[in-house]
């Protein structure tokens, strides 16, 4: 499954590995509560011991599980003192570690997004092709689908579709002929 990163959201990526996909889905980014500074990728997460380790060595409790199945770590007190909390966060109460219920199946992805050739060849291979046709279907003016119901635009969709890669195939310079001796089985 190819997908950019609205596609990779930890539930989406739990499903479609149970149905057996290869996923060459792009992650979300992380974010830093400071510019420049620790995500939460720089944490050490261990669900199944319920702490969170800050690149300084301290380390937090997870909270109760939420309904969500998220998790948080509060490090408050633990911050008051630390050498690279300009680096961390500009809280006056510490920082606070939202833990996503599927934060490792989420961290593995950013991590072979970052450190995997085979995974970044094989999205820079894709993704740019699929890119350049949804910008052709979507182009003057077409972002947005012109009749009300679902079977018209389904039609126009299609009819749209189909016009897209009839005008491919004619700057490609594929004729009739070329296009049936290519679909024509071959003979022996």
């Amino acid at each position: 499954m190819l997908g950019d990163c609205a596609y990779g959201t930890g539930e989406l990526r739990e499903y479609l590995q149970d149905q057996g996909h290869t996923l060459v889905i792009k992650p979300p980014p992380v974010r830093t509560a400071v510019p420049g500074g620790f995500t939460i990728d720089d944490f050490r997460i261990d669900p199944a011991a319920g702490t969170a380790t800050c690149p300084a060595g301290r380390t937090a409790n997870l909270g109760q599980v939420k309904a969500d199945g998220a998790r948080t770590a509060q490090f408050k007190r633990l911050c008051a003192d630390c050498p690279l909390r300009e680096h961390c966060t500009t809280s006056k109460t510490g920082r606070t570690v939202n833990i996503h219920p599927q934060h490792g199946l989420l961290a593995a992805a950013r991590a072979q997004a970052a450190t995997d050739p085979a995974w970044q060849d094989e999205y820079r291979r894709w993704r740019p092709p699929v890119e350049r046709a949804i910008a052709w279907l979507v182009a003057k003016g077409n972002r947005r689908v012109p009749h009300r119901g679902v079977i018209a635009n389904n039609i126009w969709l299609h009819h749209r579709a189909a016009a897209l890669n009839l005008r491919r195939l004619i700057n490609l310079g594929l004729t009739r002929t070329s296009i049936t001796w290519h679909l024509a089985p071959a003979t022996t």
